[in-house]
C-alpha cells in the first residue's frame, strides 16, 4: 500500500475521548534586512531566478561569509519580545544534509547554542461561552539564527508539486536570506482546543514579527511558514507519542485544519492498532489531507559542527538593553488600550482578534471610520468571504481607507445601510472606490423632500385601508407603507425619514 494513499480518519470527539494530544510548533521567519544573512546579495521578492545571488549564497570555492549584524540585532529583538533569554555567547553550526535547493549542501544555522531561548507567548483564543477570549500559555523552546534555503520549481504537473512535473528549476534567490526559526516547547492540556491554539500562535507570532518590524510575515509569500508537530499520549500515560512533522504550512486557516487533520489520522492508526510512523508529511490545501514526506531525521543524522568561518557572536547587557529598549508596545497590552478607546465589549473584540481584523480596524479609524462601521464591515461580510475562500481580510480590495470612505457616505446621508452593502459587494469585486461604485450604480438617498412627500402621499391613497388602521393606533402596520415607499423610491430613501413622515401624514405621535 502506498504511504501517499489517503488514509481513514477518526471521528475528533473519539480522538479526545482516547488520547490527549501534544503538539509542537516551529515557526520560520524570513527578516526583512535588505542583505543576505551572510553576503551582500539583496533580498527583494520577486526578482527574476537567480539574479540575487553571489559565490558566498552559492557556495562557491573559496568564498567566506560575513554575518548580517541587522539580522543579529532583529533576532535579539525578537527573543526579547517572546520573553526569551538571550544568551551571552553563542556561534553558529553547519547542519550538513543534501537538498537540491541548497547549494551548500549544508545549512548555517545555531544548533546547542541558540542565541534566545527559554520564553513564552500568551495567546488569546475564543473563549468556550463565545463571550471574551481565553490566554493560553505556549512556552518557547528556543529561537534561533540560519539562513533560507532556495526554491524548488516543480515544472509540468497540474498541481505546481513534484510529483506528476516534468522536470524541476531551481532558484537560488532565497538562498541565504536571514532566517529565525522560533521553536516551542512540547504544548500540553489544550485538549479539543489544540488546533486553536496552533493557529492564534502562530497568528501572534505573525502579529509580533509586524509590530517589531523585522519582517513582513506574509504567509502567502513564503516569509513565514509553519511546521506543525502532533503526537498523541493515550489517556493516563505519561509517555509520548511518535509525532509527525506537516511542513511548510503556508496559512493560519491551514494551520489549524493540518493540526486537526494529524489528531485525526494517528487516532484512526493507534484505534486500529497499528503505530504511528515517525516522518515528515506534507500538507494539502485542496483536499485538506496531509501525505507522507520522508522519515524524520534525528539531531545525529545532520551531523551538525561548529562552522569554521564565522566567529562567535558575544553580547553585552547594555547591547540587549538598548534594543530592548526599541521594543514597541506588546500586541497584547495594545489590543487591551484599542479596546477602551473604541468602546467594545469582550465579545465584540473577541470577534475582532477572531477575525485578525485589529491592524485593518485601527488604520480604518485613524482614516476617520467610526470604531463601530469599522468592526462592522470588517468583522461582517468580509470576514465572512475570508473565511469561505480561505484568505485573509487583507487579502481583498478592500482598505481602511475604503471602509473611512464608506463611513463618510453612511453618516453624510447619501447612503443608508442597505445601499452601503451593495456598494461594498462593488468594492470587493474591484469596480472601484465606494464613491465610484455609488456613482456608477446610482446609489443615492432621495433628498429632494418634494419627491419623497409625493412617493408618501401616493402610498397612502393607494393603501388607504392601511392607513386607517394606523390611525386607529396600529403603528405597527406603518411597516408595510413603508415597505411601498422603500419599493417606490427603488430603495433610495431613508427609512427613518419615510416612518416619520408617514407618522406625521396621518396625524399620529410617532
Amino acid at each position: 500500500m502506498s504511504t501517499n494513499a489517503i488514509q481513514p480518519v477518526l471521528d475528533y470527539d473519539e480522538v479526545l475521548e482516547s488520547f490527549d494530544p501534544v503538539m509542537g510548533l516551529e515557526v520560520h521567519v524570513e527578516l526583512s534586512t535588505h542583505t543576505k544573512m551572510f553576503c551582500g546579495c539583496p533580498t527583494d521578492f520577486g526578482a527574476e531566478p537567480n539574479t540575487q545571488v553571489c559565490p558566498v549564497c552559492l557556495g562557491l570555492p573559496g568564498a567566506l561569509p560575513v554575518v548580517n549584524a541587522v539580522g543579529v540585532e532583529s533576532v535579539i529583538r525578537i527573543g526579547l519580545a517572546l520573553n526569551c533569554q538571550i544568551a551571552s555567547w553563542c556561534r553558529f553550526a553547519r547542519k550538513n544534509y543534501f537538498y537540491p535547493d541548497m547549494p551548500k549542501n549544508f545549512q548555517t544555522s545555531q544548533y546547542d547554542e541558540p542565541i534566545a531561548f527559554d520564553g513564552y507567548l500568551d495567546v488569546e483564543i475564543p473563549s468556550r461561552t463565545g463571550d471574551g477570549v481565553e490566554v493560553f500559555r505556549v512556552e518557547i523552546e528556543r529561537a534561533h539564527m540560519e539562513e533560507d534555503t532556495g526554491k524548488s520549481l516543480h515544472v509540468g504537473g497540474s498541481t505546481g508539486r513534484i510529483q506528476g512535473a516534468d522536470y524541476s528549476l531551481l532558484d537560488y534567490n532565497r538562498a541565504g536570506i536571514p532566517l529565525i526559526e522560533i521553536v516551542t516547547k512540547p504544548v500540553r492540556g489544550a485538549g479539543e482546543r489544540m488546533p486553536e491554539v496552533a493557529k492564534a500562535y502562530v497568528a501572534a507570532v505573525r502579529e509580533l514579527m509586524v509590530a517589531l518590524d523585522v519582517s513582513d510575515a506574509r504567509m502567502e509569500q513564503g516569509s513565514m511558514r509553519c511546521d506543525a508537530n502532533v503526537s498523541l499520549m493515550p489517556k493516563g500515560s505519561a509517555q509520548l507519542g511518535t509525532r509527525t512533522e506537516t511542513k511548510n504550512v503556508n496559512s493560519l486557516r491551514s494551520v489549524e485544519r493540518a493540526v486537526r487533520y494529524e489528531m485525526m489520522r494517528q487516532g484512526a492508526i493507534l484505534a486500529d492498532g497499528g503505530t504511528v510512523r515517525q516522518e515528515t508529511r506534507h500538507w494539502h490545501e485542496d483536499t485538506g489531507v496531509t501525505t507522507a514526506g520522508r522519515e524524520k531525521s534525528d539531531a545525529e543524522d545532520y551531523r551538525y559542527f561548529p562552522e569554521p568561518d564565522l566567529i562567535p557572536i558575544a553580547t553585552t547587557t547594555e547591547q540587549v538593553e538598548a534594543l530592548r529598549a526599541t521594543l514597541p508596545e506588546p500586541p497584547g497590552l495594545r489590543r487591551k488600550r484599542l479596546q477602551g478607546e473604541w468602546g467594545y465589549s469582550d465579545r465584540e473584540m473577541g470577534d475582532v482578534v477572531s477575525a485578525g481584523a485589529v491592524d485593518l480596524i485601527d488604520a480604518s479609524v485613524a482614516a476617520g471610520a467610526t470604531p463601530a462601521a469599522s468592526r462592522k464591515w470588517w468583522t461582517g461580510e468580509v470576514a465572512r468571504r475570508a473565511n469561505a475562500d480561505g484568505k485573509e481580510l487583507g487579502d481583498y480590495a478592500l482598505t481602511p481607507a475604503f471602509v473611512a470612505e464608506l463611513d463618510s457616505l453612511v453618516r453624510s446621508g447619501r447612503l443608508n445601510d442597505s445601499m452601503a452593502r451593495q456598494v461594498m459587494e462593488g468594492v470587493l469585486a474591484q469596480e472601484g472606490s465606494p464613491t465610484e461604485v455609488a456613482d456608477a450604480r446610482g446609489l443615492e438617498l432621495v433628498q429632494d423632500d418634494s419627491a419623497l412627500e409625493a412617493a408618501v402621499d401616493a402610498v397612502l391613497a393607494d393603501n388607504a385601508a392601511i392607513a386607517d388602521k394606523v390611525r386607529g393606533g396600529k403603528v405597527q402596520a406603518a411597516g408595510a407603507l413603508i415597505g411601498q415607499v422603500m419599493k417606490a423610491t427603488k430603495g433610495q430613501a431613508d427609512a427613518a425619514q419615510v416612518r416619520a413622515l408617514i407618522l406625521s401624514r396621518l396625524g399620529v405621535e410617532g
